[in-house]
């Protein structure tokens, strides 16, 4: 089955085109892009929930695959440019960006920066919310064959904790993590490693999560007024503000579950914006409460 109108965009990108959104909070511009997209088995991604359930919107491909943006960040201020994760990148062989569905339809990295105007050297952070493949694997890139670092003058910000379970994964996801997207930037020295919640500049916060993957960083950004919440993959798409709604994927879902109630909750009670990195349609909204007291999706922000 194809993907059905409910989970489509507007209108489908031209090739080479990049999507992309803005916002403005406080000192802070920021605009969310989508630096490609990819395809996940739907019974992962979705967890203990039946087939029969979440694909009631037939957003599953023929083989029961859910097509997912690869959205990231751009966010400005206090004379940074901060770049929020970078996509899955340009080293897959063919057959692996077959296996994930890969495509550049929605947009790329480097054709964003563009048309911001921007160069590489111009971005001076990168904060990665994790260090799975279709997070981190546009920081580097291939020359004669092998990988470099695509960003040599940003700081990669990363937590300790993430980085080191990302060097010595278990069985269990060890397919999440690829050492030519994170050796490269261990080899020259690039990563700055914080240890936990982090306000990085002045209304900026970065908020670590462990049921995903340890060591998980959110983003929160303030100004006392408005507060944007960028979940990263504790929720990955609209879909997951349901309780159930854990991939397989998970390192800890137990976690991932508290984490959940917690962060949905805040949102809730602060009004907050919502932001999710894999949702197709939405890059914006608030929560509310439905008649049975359940946080649902509230309202889309227009950004």
């Amino acid at each position: 089955m194809g993907m059905s109108e409910r989970f489509r965009p507007g209108r489908e990108p031209r090739l080479g085109e990049t999507r992309k959104d803005n916002m403005k909070i406080g000192e802070y511009n920021i605009t969310f892009f989508d630096a490609g997209e990819f395809r996940l088995d739907g019974g992962s991604l979705f967890g203990p929930v039946p087939r029969v359930v979440w694909n009631r919107g037939n957003i599953a491909d023929e083989n029961n695959r859910v097509a997912m943006p690869l959205r990231c960040l751009l966010i400005e201020g206090h004379g940074r440019k901060i770049l929020v994760d970078t996509g899955v990148g340009h080293k897959g062989s063919e057959s692996y960006n077959e296996m994930y569905g890969i495509s550049f339809a929605r947009g790329t990295l480097d054709g964003f920066l563009e048309m911001q105007n921007l160069k590489r050297d111009d971005i001076t952070d990168i904060i990665f919310t994790h260090l799975h493949f279709d997070h981190v694997g546009g920081a580097t890139h291939l020359v004669a064959g092998q990988p470099w670092p695509t960003f040599h003058k940003a700081r990669h910000i990363v937590q300790k904790k993430q980085l080191d379970h990302s060097l010595k994964p278990t069985e269990r996801d060890r397919g999440s993590f690829a050492a030519h997207d994170i050796q490269p930037l261990v080899s020259e020295n690039l990563f700055v490693c914080l240890d936990g919640d982090t306000e990085f500049l002045p209304g900026l916060w970065i908020l670590e999560a462990n049921g995903h993957t340890p060591g998980l960083q959110m983003i929160k950004i303030t100004d006392g007024k408005q507060t944007l919440w960028y979940s990263a993959d504790l929720l990955p798409t609209v879909m997951h503000i349901s309780l159930p709604y854990i991939t397989a994927y998970d390192y800890d879902p137990i976690t991932t579950l508290k984490e959940k109630k917690n962060f949905l909750q805040q949102a809730l009670d602060g009004n907050w914006i919502v932001a999710m990195p894999h949702d197709w349609n939405i890059s914006a909204m608030y929560l509310k409460q439905n008649e049975r007291g359940q946080i649902v999706k509230g309202e889309e922000v227009d950004v």
